[in-house]
């Protein structure tokens, strides 16, 4: 019987080194040195990989915190992010896998180019590529269907010995070709630095095949030692290699050879003319070969998660036979034909590019929120550094967008569009999972400390409220929900807790988390920023005495609560005015919802009354009209102050309302400041339901001293108003 786990830490190497020193090592090296130096070329080295080490260190801490399935990157990437944002980065990451399959082979024909020319001269016409390229990809194609994996490593293993063979003739190799600055580091040139970043996009691609060990994930022994080991080894392994590569060609050969002559290496390595396009051979079908056994298994192991709209198709593509994933292989080499017919895929190669980036980029942010979110869950045995893991992620986007902003902002955008497709065909699977939920908890934490720590720097004159409001009755009327709603959406913070009034027990402790969520399915449909919880208490009055006591949800203290009872009954009523007290004694503003459980209409305003008594009161009832008015809900209202004083204080009192709006920039029209003479026959409640009978909501501010003496008449009496928003401050607020 087969061991469907075969492979050790070579495979992952060679894959690796062997995309790595590829095509674009034998093609374009010399154009690079050619044009930026030695140095220009040397910078280009150090910045690619500040994006592929963390990479490369990236991915072996994750493959030792949990073993890594088949599909290597996507595995990684899906069981972080989630399988919505993994499917689209795995699809697109498939797509550059299997289009590079036919890049490699596309670059391979370049080694047969005396073959070409042998034609163009003897036979006076130009054979096209396609001649060796269609059945090299054919021969491909078929060796890694008939044979699979175990056959594909093992021409892996004899690819790379010619490509290490054709290296090593390659530093053996000279010139007369002397520099005329002398061969000394300090001699050697950095030019043309205004062309860096369009050289940086030709030899980038080099960069990307570290992580193509990594698709094996599925048939590694030991995943958590061979992706570690393997990647991290090739990428030392081919910057080193890079590094004297670029030296070797910059003693020699002149700037103009290494420009003109793409095989300039052929005329520096011992027999060369036949070493070098045998080397180039070797390294470009090692990287197709390479890249051919990842491919299938990234599709492989998308299908298994059901990535694809249908489920027919997603059971075609897990098919294996003897461990190989035969029908996602026909997939990728059919895709690979297909670009291989086109013959040239230099412009594919940039999106390629991108959509690597992407992946390098995701793996380096993972790795960065892990160590941020500091779970108790996530022990890798071996660690990389969190600041690499940012720098790689950082580096990553701004390698994209310096090598081509189009193709970099093409490839965000049809990443955006295949997430909503891929969210909106599976609907049931969450976006993101653990990993953002730990890094917001750690994030919260600092924050909360932080602002804690600077509360005692802060002016008395900075105010916002941080509401607190508690119900019972949550299922009978949601306009406290409202309410907080409407003061959380721009300047304030609120917090909702749903009383259950009994002793806390396995009973209580499940209807609180069915009701919380019930409340929750409820508001889905709106935007809703109040944060809501529940509140088990075997009474009202023990239930506040909790519930003040807690910190706000901001990290800023609460300062506010808020209170509600049915109008038309005055149901809780009671409860309420036996709190305020209790209330008032943590220093808290009180406001008391008068609700009458009726759509509100924005478009009769809100209405602010002002008596005699409102001293410390207005500020407050005037700041709360307007912060309601920022939610969005209030867009088409307005802001109406009334004030009732005494005949010989109109001019005065109009004057001083006049000024305030002014001076504190409140979006209140001057028509829009009624003074109300107090008639000694007429009460003020008679004059505020004559003329606020419409409004929206009105305010109306108590006092504690009042409240003593008139208890819940103090409340009655309002009929013909709808919900009314009764308002105690506990100082007066500032407005300027």
């Amino acid at each position: 019987m087969i061991n469907p786990k075969k492979f050790g830490t070579a495979p992952v190497f060679f894959t690796a080194i062997s995309t790595i020193l590829g095509a674009i090592l034998f093609l374009r090296f010399g154009f690079a040195v050619g044009t930026l130096g030695f140095w220009g070329v040397i910078l280009i080295i150090l910045l690619g990989h500040l994006v592929t080490i963390p990479t490369a260190l990236a991915i072996s801490e994750l493959a030792t915190n949990k073993r890594v399935q088949g599909g290597g990157e996507y595995f990684i990437i899906s069981r972080s992010f989630g399988l919505n944002i993994g499917s689209t980065i795995g699809i697109t990451l498939f797509l550059s896998q299997a289009i590079s399959v036919a890049f490699y082979v596309i670059a391979f024909t370049e080694s047969f180019e005396f073959l070409f020319n042998w034609v163009a001269g003897k036979y006076g016409f130009e054979l096209p590529r396609q001649a060796v390229s269609i059945p090299a990809m054919a021969v491909l194609a078929v060796v890694i269907l008939k044979k699979g994996a175990s056959l594909g490593v093992k021409m892996l293993y004899f690819v790379v010995a010619i490509l290490f063979i054709s290296l090593i003739l390659f530093f053996l190799g000279k010139t007369g070709y002397v520099p005329e600055s002398g061969t000394g580091l300090s001699n050697l040139e950095f030019r043309n630095s205004g062309d860096f970043f369009m050289v940086f996009a030709i030899v980038f691609p080099a960069f990307t095949g570290m992580t193509a060990g990594v698709g094996l994930s599925g048939d590694l022994k030991k995943p958590s030692r061979s992706i570690p080991l393997g990647t991290t080894m090739a990428t030392l392994s081919g910057m080193i290699v890079y590094f004297f590569v670029v030296y070797k060609l910059a003693i020699s050969a002149s700037p103009e050879d290494m420009v003109e002559n793409q095989l300039v290496m052929a005329h520096i390595a011992i027999a060369g003319v036949a070493v070098i396009p045998l080397g180039l051979a070797a390294s470009t079908m090692s990287s197709a070969i390479g890249s051919i056994l990842v491919a299938p298994r990234t599709l492989q192991a998308l299908a298994r998660d059901y990535s694809f709209p249908s489920r027919k198709l997603n059971i075609w593509l897990s098919r294996e036979k003897n461990n190989d994933p035969v029908n996602a292989t026909w997939v990728s080499a059919i895709i690979a034909f297909a670009f291989v017919i086109m013959g040239d895929v230099n412009a594919v190669a940039e999106v390629i590019s991108m959509f690597f980036m992407v992946t390098y980029g995701a793996i380096c942010l993972i790795s960065f929120l892990n160590h941020f979110g500091a779970s108790p869950s996530y022990r890798p045995s071996f660690r990389s550094k969190w600041y690499l893991s940012l720098v790689g992620f950082i580096v990553a986007v701004w390698v994209m967008f310096k090598i081509n902003s189009v193709y970099a902002l093409s490839a965000f955008v049809v990443m955006v569009l295949l997430y909503q497709y891929i969210t909106y065909k599976n609907k049931d699977r969450k976006g993101f999972q653990a990993i953002f939920a730990n890094t917001l908890f750690q994030l919260n934490r600092q924050l909360h400390v932080y602002v804690q720590k600077q509360q005692k720097n802060k002016s008395s004159q900075e105010w916002r409220p941080s509401a607190l409001g508690i119900s019972q009755d949550t299922f009978e009327r949601f306009d406290m929900v409202k309410l907080l709603n409407w003061i959380s959406h721009k300047y304030g913070f609120g917090t909702y807790l749903h009383l259950i009034q009994g002793y806390y027990s396995k009973t209580t402790s499940q209807q609180a988390i069915e009701e919380i969520d019930r409340i929750k399915n409820i508001f889905s449909d709106i935007e809703n920023r109040v944060f809501i919880d529940s509140l088990i208490s075997p009474s009202y009055t023990s239930a506040i005495a909790q519930a003040i006591q807690l910190p706000g949800i901001s990290g800023m203290e609460n300062n506010m609560v808020i209170l509600d009872f049915e109008k038309k009954t005055g149901k809780n009523l009671n409860n309420i005015i036996d709190n305020i007290t209790l209330i008032r004694a943590g220093c808290f503003d009180t406001c008391i919802l008068a609700s009458t459980n009726q759509e509100f209409d924005p478009s009769k305003g809100i209405h602010v009354w002002i008596r005699s008594g409102d001293y410390d009161n207005a500020n407050l009832m005037i700041l709360m009209s307007f912060i309601i008015l920022g939610h969005p809900y209030w867009k088409k209202s307005s802001i109406k102050i009334f004030n009732i004083c005494e005949q010989n204080d109109i001019e005065r009192t109009k004057e001083a309302l006049e000024k305030m709006v002014i001076d504190g920039r409140l979006p209140i029209h001057a028509k829009n400041i009624n003074i109300i003479p107090l008639q000694d026959d007429v009460s003020s409640k008679t004059i505020i339901n004559e003329n606020s009978e419409h409004a929206a909501l009105t305010i109306i501010g108590f006092r504690h001293e009042t409240l003593k003496n008139k208890k819940g008449e103090l409340f009655k009496g309002y009929d013909k108003l709808g919900t009314v928003l009764f308002v105690n401050s506990h100082d007066q607020k500032d407005i300027s």
